[in-house]
């Protein structure tokens, strides 16, 4: 059976990673599922954010998705590896009968996340040596950025900058507000007086590409500014190739289908200012 790829994150910010999938996969189907009601995740405890976050790839996988994206970096970093680590051995073995993913060549459902394709590209992005990520206050505090760039690139520096307000100035539409510039100018001076040799910032968080004209302006000439979607969908192309039983049960019809846990209205409003176009989206309960 094939079945659309699923793309989950809390808010609205996973659309901009959505945007970059159906453009460089234009022939996929794709449900994405936002948990609005319940965003943002940022400030949540990691037990909390891995409890929202297991029930929405669950719920995924119950809507016949075999492939889930989070789309989100909250959800990556402080749910990803555990629900890779336990949760879906566990439910492959209950739903196909599978104990190890070598058993069969597709091995089962799949969680991804936004982090490592971000950071597998970062070492070729920065002379320095010395990368800066602006994010929320969850995602710094997880360290994984720090951790999994350690991974890949044990010779950078890597310094976090909590921007706790940016997502919601995006929400509220005012990405292009003098307002927004004065607190993207706020962060991104506090990073770099951290670190002066920082040469490449990476946006670890989903919302933060509608502040790009703001980034822009206020950071030094120079200085590589990192947004996350057409990594994710280059990673996620890659993985398809390389796992040609996968492929086969992503259906493709160019079709994407969207859900929120709020109100409809309030996500199609917002949608329509992530995407550009209008969308039709129906009410979910986790």
């Amino acid at each position: 059976m094939t079945s659309p790829i699923g793309v989950f994150d809390s808010g609205y910010g996973g659309l901009t990673i959505l945007q970059q999938l159906r453009r460089r996969l234009p022939e996929h189907d794709f449900i994405y599922l936002g948990d609005n009601a319940r965003a943002p995740y940022g400030p949540r405890s990691f037990d909390v954010v891995y409890d929202f976050t297991r029930q929405a790839v669950l719920k995924l996988f119950d809507m016949g998705c075999h492939l889930v994206i989070l789309g989100c970096n909250t959800a990556s970093a402080k749910a990803l590896r555990t629900i890779q680590l336990n949760d879906l051995p566990i439910y492959n073995k209950e739903k196909f009968g599978i104990t190890s993913p070598s058993e069969t060549p597709w091995g089962g459902n799949r969680v991804l996340g936004v982090i490592r394709p971000t950071v597998e590209v970062v070492g070729g992005l920065t002379t320095s040596r010395h990368v800066g990520i602006v994010a929320t206050e969850g995602t710094v505090r997880s360290e994984s950025y720090t951790l999994e760039i350690a991974k890949f690139h044990p010779d950078i520096v890597v310094t976090g900058q909590a921007c706790p307000l940016w997502a919601a100035i995006v929400e509220a539409g005012e990405a292009e507000s003098e307002g927004a510039e004065f607190f993207v100018r706020k962060r991104i001076t506090q990073l770099l007086e951290k670190d002066s040799l920082i040469d490449t910032i990476i946006l670890g968080c989903t919302h933060y590409p509608l502040l790009m004209n703001a980034i822009r302006k206020v950071t030094p000439p120079g200085i590589h500014i990192v947004a996350q979607g057409e990594y994710v969908a280059s990673s996620l192309a890659d993985y398809l190739v390389r796992h040609p039983d996968m492929a086969r049960r992503c259906s493709m019809n160019g079709r994407t289908e969207y859900y929120t846990t709020e109100s409809p209205d309030r996500f199609k409003e917002c949608a329509a200012m992530f995407l550009h176009e209008e969308v039709e989206v129906r009410h979910i309960d986790l």
